[in-house]
């Protein structure tokens, strides 16, 4: 079990949890595990959103890391995706984004990409605190001219503006309409400034809210994570859609003409049925996690589309998708991975997607989105002992009650138990065509599960 890396990176209450020393740790560590192969200098790129402790975290990383010995190039408020892409760009040894995503203010976090673009895998995260527990970090200080130097580099925001223009300017220039108009949210986070300089730069047609952070405002009823404000704002103006970004900006979701959600799971279909008319979905086949939607798997049937399922975490997602040569993957949640462009989650990318579709398909966004009929879903959790959370698979009550329900699903409704990571609880989760009876079911097998491991 690790001790201080979750499913995404570090996140914890900032200098409190997650405090300025723990950070020094993480970096020195972190710096040497990262480039313990290579004869140079290492070069680490840093990147953070938008929240008040920000250079809190980014001071006590960049510590760290010169510590070590290695140079660090301080990018600023700039998107995680923006990070990963220069990294690898730049041919940097690693790259870190300090961000708690979705998380409200007073969180951080810590996430790590190496020298590919990509979030490092759970053994090097294993492996950097190690590092940490084993007292090895003294011996890790540069002296005299060894000492890493720091400099900053906000200009390379450009570098990002311009990946977006060299890849979609085409495209949209032929396709856009006049009347085509877009409602962006960046959440008061990572993409405040720059999805404006991109959507110029593309000339589409746009209104833009949650634009102005102050350090504490950051994922605050806006955003992905609370798309009311949007949705509003898409009716009032008479938007063509909406587009929300989370905290860090590696997330998208929508909102169509008539104010529908449309989520990671629609996002995945309306995507892939445009690669595919363009013969650009790599064996016509999704990835996707265990919590995607059921309306997500009968789309994929119907339309003659494989669709593989992950455990949960776009890194899990990632890695099917480059161990198969898959190229669009995601989450429920609005992280989708398009592996031509970029080799993780990017909101800015997913939006120019989604909307270019909508152009080349000369369609409205809620047309597009009845491609997926999504089913009701309920989730419970059930309060355990955290040291029987994981025995639910071997108590033979609760297998049976989990066989007897999906086979009277007979396919039309499916059951998921996952047992949480962090937390002494079982999530219990149903989907089915009626919520007032998948709400009844998952209240009588959490039910059990209480009883049964307490």
């Amino acid at each position: 079990m690790r001790k201080y890396f979750g499913t995404d990176g570090i996140r914890r209450i900032a200098n409190t949890e997650l405090s300025p020393e723990l950070v020094y740790k993480v970096a020195k560590a972190g710096a040497y595990v990262l480039s313990k192969h290579s004869a140079h200098t290492p070069t680490i790129l840093i990147g953070r959103d938008t929240r008040i402790s920000g250079t809190l975290i980014e001071s006590a990383m960049v510590a760290g890391f010169l510590s070590y010995g290695a140079n660090v190039k301080l990018l600023g408020v700039i998107p995680t995706p923006a990070v990963a892409y220069l990294t690898r760009k730049l041919k940097a040894d690693a790259g870190v984004v300090i961000s708690a995503s979705h998380n409200t203010y007073e969180f951080n976090g810590i996430k790590y990409f190496s020298n590919k673009g990509m979030k490092i895998p759970d053994t090097l995260e294993e492996e950097i605190e190690e590092v940490m527990e084993t007292g090895k970090l003294d011996e890790l200080t540069a002296v005299n001219d060894k000492i890493g130097v720091s400099e900053y580099a906000l200009d390379l925001i450009d570098e990002y503006v311009y990946f977006f223009r060299k890849n979609f300017d085409d495209n949209i220039e032929k396709y856009n309409k006049n009347d085509f108009v877009v409602g962006i949210d960046t959440a008061n986070g990572a993409t405040s400034f720059v999805a404006e300089k991109v959507f110029k730069t593309l000339g589409i047609n746009y209104k833009i809210i949650n634009n102005n952070p102050d350090g504490i405002n950051i994922n605050k009823d806006c955003g992905s994570t609370h798309l009311e404000r949007l949705k509003k704002f898409v009716l009032e103006n008479k938007l063509s859609l909406g587009v929300a970004y989370d905290g860090d900006g590696d997330r998208c979701l929508a909102i169509d003409e008539k104010g529908n959600e449309i989520d990671g799971d629609k996002l995945l279909a309306i995507i892939s049925n445009n690669l595919r008319k363009k013969g650009r979905l790599n064996k016509d086949t999704i990835v996707a996690t265990v919590m995607s939607n059921l309306g997500l798997n009968k789309y994929a049937r119907d339309n003659g589309l494989e669709l593989l399922q992950t455990k949960v975490g776009d890194r899990y997602v990632l890695e099917e998708m480059l161990k198969e040569g898959y190229n669009l993957g995601g989450e429920q949640s609005g992280h989708i991975i398009l592996l031509d462009y970029n080799p993780t989650g990017d909101g800015i990318l997913t939006s120019l997607m989604l909307i270019l579709t909508i152009l080349q398909e000369n369609k409205r966004a809620s047309e597009l989105n009845e491609l997926v009929k999504l089913y009701p879903q309920v989730l419970i959790n059930a309060k355990v002992s955290n040291d029987k959370k994981y025995e639910y698979e071997k108590n033979k009550e609760i297998k049976q009650e989990i066989e007897k329900l999906e086979k009277e699903f007979a396919g039309n409704g499916r059951v998921l138990i996952r047992p949480s990571g962090t937390e002494p609880l079982v999530r219990v989760m149903i989907e089915g065509e009626d919520q007032q009876d998948i709400t009844k079911k998952a209240q009588q097998i959490a039910d059990l599960i209480e009883k049964k491991l307490k």
